[in-house]
């Protein structure tokens, strides 16, 4: 495993010994997939405190993507894939989103306001801005460019979970796979999905480029002619960890015969 190296002689004291921004796990995997996984933590670093939460809100799915770091790292292990993930709650940036977009640095989250994010200023959100997003996506961007020049990577796969209400509306889909126009390697992968009579699987379901969740894999796969899947699972399904193991081990293969079609 390595861990993203940061300068730390311009970080604030509180920052210098926190967990690392981006986390790379098997950077050398014989397999042409990335992995990425960017609201892996609910971490928030001390210079933050709580940003005004409860502990509930920190544990819920509003902070983080619950379960998801565990379907990433054991695919990671099936696949004998690269894993890129983040060690900083969504709460204090988003990395899918641009850090221009207003829902970069969230204020609402479905029904619950975040008082450390009201009134920000351009410091602070600059201060966020480089030590989140630009710590995050430049580990991502060197992995991608050399993994790139040498013919390791024809796919990057994103790995999420959802909630199974939101604002009171139930979601049906154990699992959503989210592409934009290039829909090779989701097709792929919903056909075999669909063996299981028992999925209810969603295509750009719960969400779609249109909810701007298309960022991560705009910036480090489409514009580089990579194919991009982005994949939900509904998060009761892999809080505990065998739940994360069954799903990585029904993905795994799925993923692995897409990509040699690509």
């Amino acid at each position: 495993m390595t861990q993203a190296s940061r300068k730390t002689d311009d970080l604030p004291p509180a920052v210098t010994a926190e967990q690392p921004v981006a986390t790379i796990e098997n950077p050398n995997g014989r397999s042409p997939i990335l992995l990425i996984c960017e609201h892996a933590s609910n971490h928030l670093p001390a210079r933050y405190g709580t940003l005004g939460l409860q502990p509930s809100d920190l544990e819920s799915h509003i902070a983080w993507d619950p379960g998801a770091l565990g379907v990433a790292k054991d695919l990671s292990r099936l696949l004998d894939a690269p894993l890129i993930h983040a060690g900083v709650s969504r709460l204090v940036l988003d990395l899918n989103r641009d850090p221009s977009a207003p829902d970069s640095i969230w204020t609402l989250s479905e029904r619950t306001t975040i008082p450390g994010n009201l009134d920000l200023d351009e410091t602070e959100r600059a201060v966020r801005v480089r030590e989140v997003y630009d710590a995050f996506h430049g580990v991502v961007d060197a992995l991608v460019k050399s993994r790139t020049a040498a013919g390791q990577l024809a796919a990057v796969v994103s790995i999420h979970s959802f909630t199974p209400v939101y604002r009171d509306v139930p979601r049906p889909w154990q699992i959503g796979l989210i592409f934009d126009r290039d829909e090779r390697y989701a097709r792929s992968v919903e056909a075999g999905l669909r063996q299981d009579p028992t999925l209810i699987v969603g295509m750009n379901e719960p969400y779609s480029p249109a909810d701007r969740v298309f960022h991560t894999l705009e910036r480090h796969a489409v514009r580089r002619g990579l194919h991009p899947l982005m994949i939900e699972i509904r998060n009761d399904l892999i809080r505990a960890q065998d739940g994360q193991a069954s799903w990585a081990r029904r993905l795994a293969p799925l993923l692995r015969e897409g990509a040699r079609t690509l």
